[in-house]
């Protein structure tokens, strides 16, 4: 039986979580739940300055919303120093480590001579074989003794065979002088005891892996499977930042876009399979292969992110969709929509959800139900009501008060009205929106005055005429 896989995303809490870190996150669950394996999250909060609560519960609030389920528990690498601190003594003790008392006066001295001799400013550290009968009592860095000679070969499934000459390889403090493991030393023990199986992170982590490895080696531990994938760039071609629009999650739930939405477009961000642009979870699950990933960084494409977040809303269950609207609003700090207004929205949710990219595109759509009387149309709406408008509405009300509130008998009604007037019902439409909606861009004005009814609707044409 081949082992199970085991992918993580591993996330620093140092501010909001990115777009890039939320695509990432997305390759490791779907690369994992295609192939019923384990998907872990790890905080990386060694860095004490820079991490904050907030910020590691902005991760946890991106992943939720994004409906990234994990296994397990959230995994702190600052709590397992000890951890780490245990194997750099390890291989101190196996020879394959070193203290290093090199000074930083000194490690710069050494720079700068192999700088102005045009040689790599790598340090090569003169108590790599020194006797430790002549380590004096000083502060000292525990340092990994790396190859000298030959060349490490990184296997990745992205980037093809990457090698990498040892010569270019420092000895790398594993421990600083206060005992503290580095980030490079903790990111390889914490991936070796979680039993990950693949490391699927960005290729802005390629070079790291070469040093991550001789880790590996120097333990006698499995390697993991690599791919490193390419970054999200903007629309110009240049890496993704706030000059072009919302880099973090929470913006883009702010915005209104669906979870279901931002899960498709970020699969399709760098990854494909064949022509396919909408799909379900469960497509993506079972299609996700690193062999689809591409090797050049991908584009981010707002007008793509709104056709296909469109597509979801359309596709989305009515009820399901009521849900998701509520939790919006409170993500939002906006009220919730209330119990009264509950069944107006379930009877037209099939209108509202037609053509909307984002919820508050569709609940823009729905004012009609959560406006009270008297409507107050916007500026849009309000220039469709001027005095003839008013008039027309004013001669329409009495024949709607007589008419068979159905969608077959009000067609026949507006349109032999419009017909009578010398018109077309396209120009009786829109102060009959501004009338019921307060709005020029509504669902259809059958549909609004079949939901409202046939008292409210007339009570909101006569305010509107009056």
């Amino acid at each position: 039986m081949s082992q199970q896989v085991v992918t993580r995303i591993a996330p620093s809490p140092t501010g909001f979580m990115h777009i890039g870190t939320a695509r990432t996150a997305l390759f490791n669950w779907l690369y994992a739940r295609g192939r019923g394996g384990k998907f872990l999250l790890r905080i990386e909060d060694t860095d004490r300055a820079r991490s904050t609560p907030e910020a590691t519960e902005a991760i946890l609030r991106g992943m939720d919303w994004l409906g990234l389920d994990h296994d397990g528990e959230v995994v702190s690498q600052f709590a397992r120093s000890e951890r780490h601190a245990e194997v750099a003594n390890q291989m101190l003790a196996e020879g394959k480590a070193y203290k290093c008392f090199a000074t930083q006066e000194e490690i710069q001295a050494f720079r700068e001579e192999a700088r102005s001799a045009g040689r790599s400013t790598h340090y090569r550290s003169p108590w790599r074989d020194a006797d430790p009968a002549t380590h004096p009592d000083a502060p000292f860095v525990i340092r990994i003794k790396a190859p000298q000679s030959g060349e490490t070969v990184i296997r990745d499934e992205v980037q093809g065979d990457v090698t990498v000459r040892n010569d270019q390889l420092d000895d790398m403090v594993l421990l600083r002088s206060d005992g503290s493991p580095v980030y490079m030393l903790a990111v390889v023990v914490d991936d070796h005891d979680m039993g990950i199986t693949h490391v699927i992170r960005g290729d802005d982590h390629l070079n790291n892996a070469a040093r991550q490895m001789l880790i590996y080696q120097a333990m006698s531990w499995p390697l993991p499977v690599y791919a490193h994938i390419p970054l999200i760039y903007g629309p110009d071609g240049k890496k993704l930042s706030k000059r072009h629009g919302a880099t973090g999650v929470a913006e883009y739930q702010q915005m209104g876009y669906p979870a279901s939405g931002m899960r498709n477009y970020l699969a399709r961000l760098g990854w494909s399979h064949g022509d396919d642009e909408f799909f379900t979870d469960a497509q993506a699950q079972e299609w996700f292969d690193l062999s689809g990933i591409g090797k050049s960084p991908a584009r981010f494409d707002f007008k793509k992110l709104d056709n296909l977040c469109g597509q979801h809303i359309a596709a989305t269950d009515d009820a399901a969709l009521l849900h998701e609207l509520q939790a919006y609003l409170a993500a939002t700090g906006q009220p919730a929509i209330e119990t009264s207004k509950i069944p107006l929205f379930e009877a037209t949710m099939p209108h509202l959800k037609e053509r909307a990219k984002t919820y508050g595109e569709l609940l823009e759509k729905a004012h009609f139900i959560t406006a009270d009387r008297p409507i107050q149309p916007d500026e849009k709406a309000g220039k469709s009501l001027d005095t003839v408008s008013r008039g027309i509405l004013k001669e329409l009300t009495p024949q709607l008060q007589n008419a068979s509130w159905t969608r077959p008998d009000l067609e026949m009604l507006l349109n032999g009205f419009a017909e009578e007037h010398g018109t077309k019902f396209g120009k009786l439409a829109a102060p009959l929106r501004a009338a019921l909606a307060g709005r020029a861009a509504t669902p259809s004005v059958f549909d609004m005055m079949l939901v409202l009814g046939r008292d409210e609707a007339i009570a909101r044409i006569e305010d509107a005429a009056a």
